[in-house]
């Protein structure tokens, strides 16, 4: 890999990337309940759970993310940033479309991914 292809900007997106979701795995691993409380939303065990499980895939989409930007080719990771531009797209509206009332959390969590999907869409786009 040459030292222009390691500093690709998408490179860096998708290593803050696995670097937001793994600090969101941990947080969903060890506090579920404040997190669903951040979102307005009911905490039962079914939900904690769901959390959980959310966390452990947020572990293997860090791992994918990391890999991909340290020893994928160009290609690999103009692919991958395409996959991520639609998630974090979709992640934004679905949190606005939350089922309970929109707060500060919700407002900042949406940000967050129109923000990456908004980073992703720009350096797509520059050659």
């Amino acid at each position: 890999m040459t030292e222009t292809q390691e500093r690709h900007p998408i490179r860096i997106v998708l290593r803050l990337g696995a670097s937001v979701f793994g600090l969101s795995a941990l947080f969903l691993l060890a506090l579920p309940e404040l997190f669903l409380d951040l979102l307005a939303l009911p905490s039962g065990a079914d939900q904690v759970w769901s959390m959980r499980m959310i966390a452990i895939t947020l572990v293997a989409l860090t791992g994918n993310m990391l890999a991909v930007s340290l020893y994928g080719s160009l290609k690999g990771v103009r692919f991958s940033a395409r996959v991520m531009q639609f998630a974090a797209f979709s992640l934004g509206a679905l949190t606005l479309a939350i089922p309970a009332e929109l707060n500060w959390f919700t407002y900042l969590y949406a940000a967050v991914g129109f923000g990456f999907s908004a980073a992703y869409t720009v350096f797509l786009f520059r050659r």
